[in-house]
């Protein structure tokens, strides 16, 4: 399907963003580790989305999309399809604004996104991620209540929301030399690579997915998007089949390249942080530090921002995953 232009975002929407959600989203801190540092040969800024209401960045793509809804479509009410970050997100947002969320989740979706997004008040639909496509459930309920669909990352507004991450992180430490940035469906890097072409123009912008989910890599190379099967990962954010249409054209003009790391580097890096910065991050949330850590391309000297994009992770499977390490 070709994207139309007009509905890929720019910069000036990411700024529009900043000020539409201002009064509810956390400006969430940058930390840094001298450990961090000393294993990736340069300075490290970790933006610690964690620390975002609802627990990861999500938050602020909905809460954008859902306030830029006019009076009819708030009327009708919002669905979304989700592994677990994105409907807690639309759900708190909804919920801030008295709207109705229903959220298409997963069966296998973690139970603390699960029971999160239900004590925002969202209805929670399951399907079979196996056996069954989330878009074409979500599609027949919107058909047939009149809902209004906001997905988890091919969407104009949410892309924006989701920009202003990475636009808080250089307005605090400053022009980058690297930005790596978490990657699933491309919501969040694609918007991070709008704020980071602008305000940091000679930044390299690293997207960072599952090696078993490689979709964009495959996409970035081939120059056009793939699908794959349902990957077999920890990642659960990043576990979608295909690159959105909107997402890949703004990856294709200000991406530098896409990177991929092993299940096992990521339970490395959530350990990691439990160590050495006393910090908790879900696995999806570890992609693009774990492919920063270990980067030699850039010298002492180089800034480089990474974005830490949750922290949403059942605890009793966490202290195993740590324990295995």
């Amino acid at each position: 399907m070709q994207t139309e232009l007009s509905t890929i975002p720019g910069f000036e929407a990411v700024r529009e963003a900043a000020s539409r959600i201002a009064d509810q989203i956390r400006r969430t801190p940058v930390l840094t580790s001298a450990e961090a540092d000393r294993r990736a040969g340069a300075r490290l800024f970790f933006k610690c989305e964690n620390f975002q209401r609802t627990g990861a960045f999500k938050f602020r793509g909905a809460l954008n999309a859902v306030r830029a809804l006019n009076p009819q479509e708030r009327k009708a009410g919002v669905i979304t399809f989700s592994s677990g970050n994105h409907g807690q997100a639309i759900a708190r947002a909804c919920q801030i604004e008295g709207i109705k969320a229903v959220v298409v989740m997963p069966k296998d979706a973690p139970q603390a996104k699960m029971q999160a997004a239900q004590s925002f008040g969202a209805q929670i639909i399951h399907y079979d991620r196996l056996s069954e496509d989330r878009e074409i459930v979500a599609k027949a309920l919107l058909e047939r209540e009149g809902y209004r669909l906001i997905p988890p990352f091919d969407h104009p507004m949410v892309i924006a929301g989701q920009g202003t991450s990475a636009m808080e992180l250089i307005e605090e430490v400053g022009a980058l030399d690297a930005l790596y940035v978490c990657l699933g469906g491309g919501g969040l890097l694609s918007g991070c690579a709008l704020a980071a072409s602008a305000l940091s123009p000679g930044c390299q912008i690293i997207g960072v997915e599952p090696e078993t989910g490689n979709d964009v890599q495959l996409a970035f190379a081939r120059g056009e998007p793939v699908s794959i099967d349902v990957p077999d990962t920890i990642a659960d954010g990043a576990r979608t089949t295909r690159v959105g249409d909107i997402t890949f054209a703004i990856i294709q003009q200000h991406v530098t390249a896409i990177e991929t790391v092993s299940d096992q580097a990521l339970i490395d890096t959530m350990r990691f942080f439990a160590q050495w910065m006393k910090i908790v991050i879900e696995p999806t949330g570890c992609l693009a530090a774990a492919a920063a850590l270990r980067q030699r391309e850039f010298g002492p000297s180089a800034k480089i921002g990474v974005l830490l994009s949750g922290g949403n992770v059942d605890l009793a499977q966490y202290g195993a995953w740590l324990k295995a390490a």
